[in-house]
This record gives C-alpha cells, sequence and structure tokens, in this order.
C-alpha cells in the first residue's frame, strides 16, 4: 500500500488546484489488481440487463474482476448469479449465452446442477455406476451464489456479500427518476461496442463532466454548456441540462437531459419526455473494457423501424466520438508529463473528482474500516 498511497499524493495534496488521479490509477496492473478486490467487490455492479434472460432455463456467461460468473433465469421467473465453476474441476460451465434447459451440465464429468444451482447429477463419481462416495455431500457442493438485485431491467452484483441494502445504496439515483412509469419501460435496441482500449474510470468520467459536449458532440448534439449542471448526490454522480426550447432531430440531441450514474460502474441517460439509454461498462483490467448501450423509450410509445433505426444511428455517433476520446485520454497518461493528472475544472469537474475520491476511499480503506 505504500507505493499506491505515494502515487495518490498528487491527488490528495489539498494545498494545490484539484488535480484528477495519477497515471498508474488506469494503466498500471498494481492499481487494477487493488481495484478490482475493493471497488468492484464491495460495491453494487451492474452486469447486464434482465431482457437478455427471458426464459427459463436462460444462461449469460459474464466476468467482473476477473471472476467468471452466469446468470441463470429459473422455473420461478428470477434471476440469480452464480460463480461460472463447476465445483468438480472448478471449470467454467457455461461460455456463450444460451438456453440450457432444466440443468447445467458440465461438458468435462456431466456433472449436473439445476437452475437453482443445486448439484443435481455426480456421474460415477464413486466408481462405475456408483454417482455417491463417503464423505461426499451433493447438498455442500452446488453452486456459489452470488448476491442478485435485479431493479427494473438491470442486474447487479455484489461480490462480497456485504454491500448496504440496494435501495439504500441506489435511493439517491432512484429520487432523480421520479415520474418514470417503469411499467412502459420498453427496450428498442441494443447498440454492442465490444472492447474499448481505455480504463473502465474514463468512460464514468467522461459521462459524468458536461464540459466536452460543446467540442466532442458539436455536430450530434444542441445542448448549450450554459445551460448544463453538475450533480453530486451520494452515489449518484452526474450532469444535467435543462433547455427552454428543445430542437432534437433525428440526427442531433437538443433536448432536456438527466446525464446519471451509480457508482461505480452504472449509466443512466434520461432524455425528455420519453427516452432512456443504460450504459452496461464491464472493466476488463487497466487497458481494456467492454460497453453496451441499451436503448429504451418511457411512455410505452411505438417507434418505426427508421424511426429506431435513427436512434441507434445517433448514439453510435455519440458514443465513438466518447470513445475516441476515452483513448486518447488513456494513452496520454503513458506521459511523464501527465505525473500530476491534470487540472480539473471546479465548475464542470466537481462530480468527476466526486467519483475519484470514491474510488481513492475504496481503494485505500481496509475491509471492515
Amino acid at each position: 500500500m505504500g507505493k499506491l498511497n505515494k502515487t495518490l499524493a498528487y491527488f490528495q495534496d489539498g494545498s494545490r488546484p484539484a488535480h484528477g488521479l495519477p497515471p498508474s490509477a488506469y494503466r498500471s496492473k498494481a492499481f487494477w489488481k487493488k481495484e478490482r478486490k475493493t471497488v468492484l467487490f464491495r460495491n453494487w455492479v451492474c452486469v447486464a440487463a434482465a431482457h437478455e434472460l427471458k426464459f427459463p432455463g436462460d444462461v449469460v456467461p459474464v466476468a467482473l474482476a476477473e471472476q467468471p460468473l452466469i446468470l441463470v433465469r429459473n422455473r420461478q421467473n428470477e434471476i440469480a448469479a452464480f460463480h461460472n465453476v463447476c465445483r468438480h474441476r472448478c471449470m467454467t460451465l457455461v461460455e456463450k449465452p444460451q438456453n440450457v434447459g432444466k440443468l447445467i451440465r458440465c461438458p468435462y464429468h456431466a456433472w449436473a446442477y439445476d437452475l437453482d444451482g443445486r448439484l443435481k447429477a455426480s456421474p460415477h463419481f464413486g466408481g462405475t455406476d456408483t454417482h455417491e462416495a463417503n464423505g461426499f455431500d451433493k447438498s455442500q457442493n452446488g453452486l456459489v451464489p452470488v448476491r442478485t438485485r435485479v431493479w427494473q431491467d438491470w442486474v447487479f452484483v455484489n461480490l462480497s456479500g456485504d454491500a448496504p441494502d440496494f435501495e439504500d445504496y441506489a435511493a439517491s439515483l432512484i429520487a432523480r427518476l421520479e415520474g418514470i412509469d417503469f411499467c412502459k419501460l420498453t427496450h428498442i435496441g441494443t447498440l454492442d461496442f465490444g472492447v474499448i482500449d481505455t480504463n473502465w474510470k474514463l468512460i464514468m468520467e467522461n459521462f459524468i463532466e458536461p464540459y466536452h459536449v460543446q467540442v466532442v458532440h458539436s455536430s450530434t448534439t444542441d445542448q448549450p454548456l450554459k445551460d448544463h449542471y453538475t450533480i453530486v448526490d451520494g452515489n449518484c454522480l452526474g450532469s444535467a441540462v435543462d433547455l427552454a426550447e428543445e430542437s432534437g432531430t433525428s440526427g442531433s440531441l437538443g433536448v432536456s437531459s438527466r446525464y446519471l450514474t451509480l457508482y461505480p460502474n452504472f449509466i443512466l441517460g434520461r432524455y425528455f419526455p420519453d427516452q432512456m439509454g443504460v450504459y452496461l461498462n464491464i472493466p476488463i483490467g487497466p487497458n481494456q473494457m467492454m460497453q453496451k448501450r441499451y436503448l429504451y423509450t418511457t411512455e410505452g410509445q411505438n417507434l418505426s423501424e427508421d424511426e429506431v433505426d435513427s436512434l441507434k444511428n445517433l448514439w453510435w455517433d455519440v458514443h465513438k466520438e466518447d470513445h475516441e476520446m476515452v483513448e486518447r485520454m488513456w494513452r496520454g497518461r503513458a506521459s511523464e508529463f501527465a505525473a500530476d493528472g491534470g487540472v480539473l475544472s471546479p465548475v464542470w469537474e466537481d462530480s468527476v473528482r466526486a467519483f475519484q475520491e470514491m474510488i481513492v476511499a475504496d481503494v485505500t480503506k481496509s475491509k471492515g474500516a
């Protein structure tokens, strides 16, 4: 921890203008190792959308903090998460989304688990046609569960199992979504961006601050900087824009909006009066992440295929504009001149500062402290 604390010196020095996190927080394997054991283990982390598991028996493999997991929709139509590891020889059970029927079978020795994770078969474990063994208790060898909470259409997991109740953890975000009838929330499309060559925190920081919008998104949005403001509210960080005159077209975003996050990785964009976008941001390591965007309508309206395609094209362009920026920010942090973490705007990037302070608090806090 001594070396890690030293790398945070610029960030924690209150005698100078606010600086960002040092490059090691985005590039070093040591910081990533600490981060995945703290930030990604202790908190509620979004890993999927519930609509990706439509039917009982649907299974989706995901990875979080280098832990292979599976999400399973059971016979009671509930979604649960388990470690994606057979209890026999520790092989991953599922490699791609699929419907497994009633049982999750290991392809190595055909051990089988039901959709609630109970071990149902251990063929020939005690010898030919002998499926039991002395001292072996099937009830103690089911899949290892992971604490799971499905909130609206989004699946969150807490690897450590000791985060606060989700409704308490997410209270500040939930309060800012007042007025949405989630019964009318309709998924209309998904954009899968695959792997992005950057650190996941740079994606989060980019979304939280409005400072870049008028420059990076000048051709895809019509939201003047002067109409924006930042949000720092517990675990909810972000920004918003209120427009007196809304002028959005199929090729540009010009509506009042809320750009909200739930620490550490959940992003929700609300676009008045009737649209929403949710980002799935999965960290892979210090230099890569995966991203999807789920598109929704919020008032039960029916959009034509052309209208949906237009929205997809708009948001694809907006994301690709951001991806170029965050990939270049990651590369820039290889410079010796990035050692002080850069300077943060006290007006437009206080939400970024708050996010970084939460990261520092997590990685420097001992368990139980």
